[in-house]
């Protein structure tokens, strides 16, 4: 395994610059999550790392070797794509040993890495089955582990899970993540679900526009947000955000009453705040006045949809028994002790 470092990279088609200025190190074991919407250039990141792409300028280094202009079978990685690209006419057995054949690896040697792989994924009963035989779940775990005999220096995983139902993309993020730490290898995995990230990661990269948005563990990026992009991205249902202005009682909610607060920050201009960091009361009991628009009881949770004057919607998370109705007037309180501050520039206030 082996520490990988970005360095000023950059990416370019054409005048369209794809990835600005990059720089990132991935520790060794590691296992870093890239996430981000759709264009924000995780994937292309990704693939600058597996050189499936060039850079247009900076370095990529891998355990301390400059492995910039080196091709993608010079840099001792293995990707996993969001297809499984497996051969139809080999068994899970001939698929995992396909490219250790190529490499002229010896026989025995082969069939100990396979064996050893398809034990770990729990394989071992299919290695005679063809892929048209499996579950999409069997045949993401077939992609890894021919991913995992060639004895890569680091992993590398482009939206696994994107092709599988709700059910297997829960169960193929716990085998990953047993995976992990099984292996205790480096690892990195592009996502555009926030789950995902949140799940597996011990580093989450958030990016957007090409640009990374905040570096951390995930705790650190619930909890302690950058600006207001990460705030809103992480975290499901997303935060709830209102304009807020200062007044001599604390901050003023636009369309609601006044939240009170020790201290309020000049620069304040908007405030967050979670959806299970809200409580329903009686009406004229809390900040924001409304009614339930709609309500969602999924079990162990419900969450409530409440409408303000003027259209805004706010989100609440709460237990999965209580008792709301559809137009039933509320009162919205937000937790003093959770909430999130955010600037002009929409950055983070301490």
């Amino acid at each position: 395994m082996a520490v990988i470092e970005l360095k000023s990279i950059r990416k370019s088609f054409g005048a369209l610059d794809i990835i600005r200025g990059l720089d990132l190190r991935i520790e060794d074991g590691e296992f870093v999550v890239f996430v981000g919407p759709s264009g924000s250039g995780k994937s292309t990141l990704l693939r600058l790392v597996a050189g499936l792409e060039e850079v247009t300028s900076g370095q990529i280094l891998i355990g301390g070797e400059d492995v910039t202009d080196l091709g993608p079978a010079d840099r001792a990685l293995s990707m996993v794509f969001q297809s499984y690209a497996l051969y139809p006419h080999k068994t899970v057995r001939g698929n995992m040993a396909f490219g250790l054949e190529v490499a002229r690896t010896p026989r025995a040697e082969i069939n100990r890495r396979v064996q050893a792989a398809a034990a770990s994924l729990r394989l071992e009963n299919y290695l005679d089955r063809k892929p048209k035989e499996l579950s999409g779940g069997q045949r993401q775990r077939v992609a890894i582990g021919r991913a995992i005999v060639r004895d890569p220096v680091a992993f590398l995983f482009d939206e696994p899970l994107s092709n599988l139902d709700a059910a297997l993309r829960a169960e193929m993020r716990i085998e990953i993540a047993r995976l992990h730490q099984r292996l205790g290898a480096t690892m990195i995995y592009v996502t555009h679900d926030q789950v995902e990230a949140m799940t597996l990661a011990d580093k989450i990269v958030v990016l957007k526009d090409g640009e990374i948005q905040q570096i951390g563990s995930p705790i650190e990026l619930y909890e302690k947000p950058a600006n207001l992009f990460v705030a809103q991205f992480l975290g499901s249902p997303k935060m709830n955000v209102y304009d807020v202005e200062q007044t001599s009682g604390g901050l003023k909610i636009a369309g609601g009453g006044v939240l009170a607060l020790p201290s309020t920050p000049l620069s304040a201009a908007k405030l967050g705040a979670r959806p299970e960091h809200i409580a329903v009361q009686e009406p004229g009991l809390g900040h924001l006045e409304g009614r339930i628009d709609v309500v969602e009881r999924l079990g162990s949770d419900t969450y409530a949809y409440v409408v303000h004057d003027g259209g805004q919607l706010t989100t609440v998370r709460l237990p999965g028994n209580v008792h709301l109705s559809v137009g039933q007037p509320v009162s919205l309180a937000v937790d003093r002790e959770q909430l999130h501050l955010f600037d002009r520039d929409a950055k983070s206030i301490a």
